[in-house]
């Protein structure tokens, strides 16, 4: 199964398979030979899987985005920031559910031998957050509008069992890991005189090893890595390995970028199946025929929790996770996340409600002309901001004679006499009167994706449930 940056949107929550109960096809396969002998050991793999699924999916992604001698679009080496220029148009396939709102500027950095110093320019009250990853997908800290204001800030970040002195100003931010993603996003209104104002904060955004502060620093060429598999997606990289080569590479991760403390319950389980942290992988305590089955069911207990994730929300036909970012002991949503929005914000910087179908249940489709309507006062509570982005059935965006790929309230929507809102959403413009509150559809199948950016946290607010999103309904005639 290949999964994108967003495969909660693009597989039917039919297609997840229960991993607590075996059909009778699987039976006849073999999934567990011997009955139930060596079932606990089988089951105990796959809680190791999913535990340890955000490290092998971060360190593989790394190995991919940073196999370049220089930047290069979407790629860049180790240390150095790659910065989008613009947002992406209807030719854009590099990845899935691409945003008009932010330009990224990102850079993986490993901190096992000495911190890295981050310094960010005064954005002159412009909404922006640089959110730091570590290893396991955690969001350690995130530097932004919200946490640190807009003013100009330096920041070391040191990594795991470090201790030294910091020169004065350089505030320390610790990485419980080596590995480190740093997932910068400024505010674009998307005119040139905008993006030239955001390419020039981005030039200012610096990056160095903490042995080049304060010198002449060039970045050296990057080391490119013929082996590494440029053209598979990364998510079925990581798919097709069978258990060994999963638990080896995960072992291996574990000795840069060490479990938290409060793991250490859970991680004594696994040493039975032979995975201990600190130590390689012992294959020998992991029964030889569970090796290629153990991914698969893995996997489907991590897409199952579509159904039965208990931070999962489900309202008036938008789905998304109320726990995000930070994950502490739910290894199974960690997971999720990791598989269906690797790069995830902390919920109170960034919900992310999706829509595949409208209030009558049915698929959206661009043969029908669909509203959705906001009461007064009631448009969605974000104090960073708002939006509603259009992608085709295949997470893209769609090709229109106005170029616009989401709405927002920079389009100077229209409200109606009672002051309620309405979007209207279809293929055929309805009407000059309305166009300003018009999201282009394509013809055929279609998903509608919220962004809310630093959402409200006091009522009315989605993060306490006070505030939701109105359902899509079919226009009337």
């Amino acid at each position: 199964m290949k999964i994108n940056r967003r495969l909660a949107l693009t597989t039917g929550l039919g297609t997840v398979l229960s991993a607590m109960t075996f059909s009778a096809s699987r039976a006849d396969e073999g999934l567990i030979s011997g009955a139930f002998d060596g079932l606990e050991d089988f089951w105990l793999a796959t809680d190791a899987y999913i535990y340890g699924y955000p490290l092998v999916t971060m360190e593989m992604t790394r190995r991919v985005m940073t196999n370049a001698a220089t930047v290069q679009g979407t790629r860049g080496p180790m240390g150095q920031f790659v910065k989008a220029r613009q947002y992406p148009d209807a030719s854009f396939r590099d990845v899935t559910a691409p945003n008009a709102d932010t330009l990224y500027t990102l850079a993986w950095i490993d901190v096992g031998k000495e911190p890295w110093v981050l310094s960010l320019p005064d954005m002159k009250d412009r909404y922006f957050l640089f959110p730091m990853l570590d290893g396991w997908t955690n969001v350690f800290q995130v530097p932004g509008t919200r946490t640190t204001g807009t003013g100009a800030q330096t920041y070391a970040i040191t990594g795991p069992g470090w201790s030294g002195t910091l020169p004065a100003g350089v505030k320390e931010y610790k990485s419980p890991t080596a590995l480190v993603w740093l997932l910068g996003r400024i505010y674009c209104t998307g005119t040139p005189e905008d993006y030239a104002a955001v390419h020039t904060l981005q030039d200012q955004c610096k990056l160095v090893p903490l042995s080049s502060w304060g010198k002449e620093y060039k970045p050296p060429v990057g080391k490119v890595d013929p082996s590494t598999d440029m053209k598979t997606a990364v998510r079925e990289q990581v798919n097709r390995m069978d258990a060994i080569q999963y638990f080896t590479l995960l072992s291996k991760l574990m000795k840069n970028n060490p479990p938290a403390a409060e793991d250490a319950p859970e991680l004594s389980r696994y040493a039975r199946i032979g995975l201990v942290p600190g130590k390689d992988f012992d294959a020998t305590k992991l029964r030889a025929d569970f090796a290629k089955r153990i991914p698969q069911i893995a996997f489907d207990r991590i897409m199952l929790q579509f159904k039965v994730g208990k931070s999962v929300k489900n309202i008036n036909g938008w789905m998304f996770d109320s726990v995000t970012g930070v994950y502490g002991t739910d290894y199974l949503n960690r997971a999720f996340i990791t598989a269906i929005g690797l790069g995830a914000n902390r919920v109170q910087d960034a919900v992310y409600p999706t829509s595949l179908k409208g209030a009558d249940g049915n698929d959206y489709s661009g043969a029908n002309k669909y509203v959705i309507r906001f009461p007064k006062g009631q448009l969605p509570p974000a104090k960073g901001f708002w939006s509603l982005t259009m992608y085709d059935a295949n997470y893209f965006f769609v090709a229109n004679p106005i170029n616009r790929y989401s709405i927002s309230a920079r389009q100077n929507l229209k409200a109606n006499a009672d002051g309620s809102v309405d979007l209207y959403v279809q293929n055929q413009s309805p009407g000059a009167d309305k166009e300003a509150n018009w999201l282009p559809a394509p013809t055929g199948k279609f998903v509608l994706m919220m962004r809310l950016y630093w959402p409200a946290e006091a009522p009315p607010s989605i993060i306490d449930g006070t505030w939701t999103p109105p359902a899509v309904a079919k226009a009337s005639a």
